[in-house]
């Protein structure tokens, strides 16, 4: 399964907005209409990437916009940054969420005593690969800790990219306890004290920061599956977000590839060319054969037909232009 990525306005600013399709060409929610499950029977993941590691803009799925793009969270009229809190720079992991899960507000967890805090389920992978913002990744389920964020029940699920050489020898929280000495310390550490140079308190953690198994944290996000099955379903309230959708065919927010077409074509484009982000080989045959599954990065632009197209193997290709005029 492959999914390429268009940005509309420009980055660092609050105007800009990064829109997904799908392999047919079609618009789509990196909430509602990317599978849970890369795998079912062998419980493996997809994973939306929001913020690649080490960097700091706090990129993050729109959930009350139309199509749930990826935009910068805005907070005062400012844009949001977290701070480097030494010894860490920016994001310690790929920061992300798992589609199609949904922390309920109206449910209060038992065993956190906390409700919901109204998003996806976050995921943090520590694989070693640096991800691109934006792509969509298939991972393995290694435990999770209950952050408490104001009094609201946030989950972060530690997983590994199941595409990292090192993929097959983590299998639960304490492989990389085991394997990646410190880095569960650094992960508790780092949610602890984030919000600090904000003039926050520091926050605090169900189970006394324990990180909980690989079977708690499948369990848990089953769970937040079903809550996010009620929500698309319309047996539960939205609220303020956003459920439009193009591919959950029983749901009642799913609209048409015209409607989905609409709502991207009403964003302005701000910057002299919008990218089209060609995440995987398989979308993208007929425009070069690349490998690694490097990124293929197409600019458009708004005075002509042309296509351009590079990646570290591909640059001025006449391929591109010749295939789109």
């Amino acid at each position: 399964m492959s999914f390429s990525m268009e940005e509309r306005g420009r980055d660092n600013t609050a105007d800009y907005r990064l829109y997904f399709r799908n392999a047919e060409g079609k618009y789509i929610s990196p909430f509602h209409d990317i599978p849970i499950y890369a795998d079912e029977a062998e419980n493996i993941f997809h994973a939306v990437v929001e913020v690649p590691r080490w960097t700091n803009a706090k990129m993050e799925i729109a959930t009350k916009d139309p199509l749930n793009p990826l935009k910068q969270d805005v907070k005062k009229g400012n844009l949001r940054y977290v701070s480097n809190v030494f010894p860490h720079k920016g994001y310690i992991w790929n920061y992300g969420a798992i589609p199609q899960t949904w922390e309920d507000p109206g449910h209060r967890d038992e065993d956190t005593g906390c409700c919901g805090d109204n998003d996806p389920i976050d995921i943090c992978d520590i694989g070693n690969k640096v991800c691109s913002r934006g792509e969509v990744i298939r991972v393995k389920v290694l435990g999770t800790l209950a952050l408490i964020d104001e009094g609201e029940t946030d989950w972060k699920v530690i997983v590994i990219n199941l595409e990292d050489p090192e993929a097959e020898d983590f299998n639960d929280i304490e492989d990389v306890r085991r394997l990646k000495p410190g880095f569960l310390e650094a992960t508790l550490d780092w949610f602890r004290m984030y919000k600090v140079p904000d003039g926050k308190p520091e926050n605090q953690f169900a189970f006394n920061g324990e990180f909980k198994n690989r079977d708690f944290a499948i369990k848990t996000i089953k769970d937040t599956h079903s809550f996010w099955k009620a929500l698309i379903s319309k047996k539960t309230d939205a609220g303020e977000l956003n459920c439009m959708n193009t591919c959950v065919s029983d749901s009642p927010f799913c609209c048409s590839a015209g409607e989905a077409q609409a709502v991207v074509d009403s964003v302005s484009v701000f910057c002299l060319a919008h990218r089209i982000i060609i995440q995987s080989p398989e979308a993208s045959t007929r425009l070069g054969t690349f490998e690694h599954n490097e990124p293929l990065i197409a600019f458009f632009s708004n005075n002509t037909r042309g296509l351009f197209g590079f990646n570290r193997r591909l640059c001025n290709s006449k391929l591109f232009k010749d295939d789109f005029d």
